[in-house]
């Protein structure tokens, strides 16, 4: 059955989704446009099926394959993808991510690009029907664009975040090849964006699940202002915590009684998710991570109706800084034997060790377990996926007191959030603000093929290294990873498993190498 909450917008996402495949063949479908146009009169119930279309990349974007997902994860210190008995080294596109030495013809980077793009021109072509009277909206209009530009928004922040110097299109209609912008200039555009939009969201938290509402543009204007030191040069600390603060102030939100709430099959009734990618195993497909992740034996284990590929798996370093009391471990990561469902046998033991990226067992390393999967789970999960949640609001705020010298007040709120994975061990919940202050766990360095770090480098050195930890432990596997090394000055600067620093600039990805051959306005990032 399908989930109630965000049935309508799966629907007609996937819908839409299929119909922009098939066109590519189908010279006599009927295009979207001329059906809105011409086939009937739009009142404000049919405001959904208008927007629809322009969160449906996002569904690919996400969870999907070589998408934004393993942009962020395989890129940064928490997630490899080894060479696997069963394959998985595809001409060598994971080893690359990991050591960082990808080029303009890299899939990851570019499925991002393109993705984003796609919700950019579907945002434009809708906002330009509604404006020009193509889609005679009278109720409701206003609200409508404002959540269009919103969505639009967020497709730019994702550019930004990891391809900086990208086109500003905002003109459907605009046939004429477009100017790069700088990053900046995105940065400000994206930040206007939300806020002129922001007074004609929605505030209604309740029916608003799966849309960009007030208080996910709210959110989302949070994580611009603690990026912008990195965006522009201009660090707006202040900012972020004052738009944080609006949304907690709200009340519209709460952190969930248990960590794995936020994950299940059935997380789209979680009060602490704010934005989420929603996803259907039948209308609303694309949640691949347990695939990438989980050896094909685990098919028994709870069981599945698809056969999982064994593919990416935790670094061991990054294991190696969890609390052992800290639940959010257990939660997040699938470790030690895994049984038959029916049987009770033990069919695969997941180990932490993981030798090299060049060559691995089926059991090596522990497996993303964050996204829980239901009994007889198909190829596609039917968890959404938390793009803006409660806790990363708090602890937005929470970093920004700490880089201006409220570190005790960061503590109190790091504290809040940390509770619920202390429940059998409550007093390691607290930290305090010089707990924040101190370096950081991971033991940084080069992995050496017995397992042994050499090239030791640490984390003593990283600064508000511990806060760097938290956000570690509590987003694992979310996409968070890349953005917050940058931010914290590790992610060009650390060894991490078969990773060294790469000559030249790597936080930003090259602009696809196809579109520079379309377009001589633009030009490649610097070290590329």
């Amino acid at each position: 059955m399908m989930k109630n909450r965000n049935t309508k917008y799966i629907v007609l996402a996937s819908v839409l989704g299929v119909a922009s495949m098939y066109s590519c063949t189908n010279l006599k479908e009927e295009v979207y446009s001329e059906v809105l146009a011409s086939s009937y009169q739009p009142t404000e119930k049919d405001l959904p099926a208008i927007v629809a279309p322009v969160y449906s990349s996002l569904r690919s974007l996400m969870a999907g394959w070589q998408g934004y997902f393993d942009l962020q994860e395989e890129a940064a210190d928490a997630i490899i993808t080894p060479s696997r008995p069963n394959g998985w080294d595809d001409a060598g596109t994971y080893k690359r991510m990991h050591y960082h030495t990808w080029t303009s013809l890299q899939d990851q980077p570019a499925n991002t690009w393109f993705s984003a793009f796609s919700s950019i021109t579907t945002a434009n072509r809708v906002i330009s029907q509604i404006e020009s009277g193509e889609i005679p909206i009278t109720t409701g209009k206003e609200n409508t664009v404002a959540e269009l530009k919103a969505v639009r928004a967020l497709a730019y922040y994702l550019l930004l975040d990891n391809h900086g110097n990208v086109p500003i299109v905002t003109d459907f209609k605009d046939i004429t090849l477009p100017k790069q912008s700088t990053r900046k200039e995105v940065y400000e555009f994206i930040i206007k964006e939300l806020n002129d939009a922001i007074p004609n969201l929605s505030e209604n938290a309740a029916t608003t699940y799966g849309q960009l509402n007030r208080w996910g543009a709210k959110a989302l204007l949070a994580k611009m202002y603690l990026n912008a030191e990195v965006y522009t040069g201009t660090p707006q600390w202040a900012k972020a915590i004052e738009t944080a603060d609006e949304v907690i102030k709200s009340g519209k939100y709460v952190l969930d009684a248990n960590y794995s709430d936020i994950f299940t099959w059935t997380n789209f009734n979680s009060k602490e998710i704010i934005f989420a990618i929603p996803y259907d195993e039948i209308y609303g497909t694309g949640n691949i991570i347990h695939m990438k992740t989980l050896d094909p034996l685990s098919r028994t284990v709870y069981p599945m109706n698809a056969g999982p590929w064994g593919g990416n798996c935790a670094v061991p370093q990054f294991i190696d800084t969890y609390d052992a009391d800290d639940s959010r471990l257990a939660d997040t990561w699938i470790m030690g034997p895994q049984k038959n469902a029916t049987t009770g046998a033990v069919v695969i033991t997941y180990n932490k060790a993981v030798p090299t990226m060049e060559k691995t067992a089926s059991s090596d390393g522990f497996r993303i377990g964050k996204f829980k999967i239901k009994p007889n789970a198909t190829g596609s999960l039917d968890n959404d996926f938390p793009l803006l949640r409660y806790a990363d609001v708090l602890m937005i705020k929470a970093e920004a007191l700490l880089r201006t010298g409220k570190a005790d007040e960061a503590a109190v709120i790091v504290t809040d959030v940390r509770k619920r994975a202390f429940k059998n061990n409550p007093a390691k919940a607290t930290v305090t603000g010089a707990d924040l202050a101190k370096g950081s766990k991971y033991n940084y360095g080069y992995q050496a093929t017995d397992g042994t770090i050499i090239e030791r480098q640490g984390g003593d050195d990283v600064k508000f290294g511990r806060f760097f930890d938290e956000l570690g432990w509590e987003f694992a596997a979310e996409a968070h990873r890349r953005q917050d090394m940058i931010r914290f000055g590790v992610f060009g600067a650390k060894k991490w498993f078969n990773h060294r620093p790469q000559a030249g600039q790597r936080a930003l990805f090259p602009i696809p190498q196809s579109e520079l051959d379309k377009n001589t306005n633009l030009k490649q990032n610097p070290g590329y």
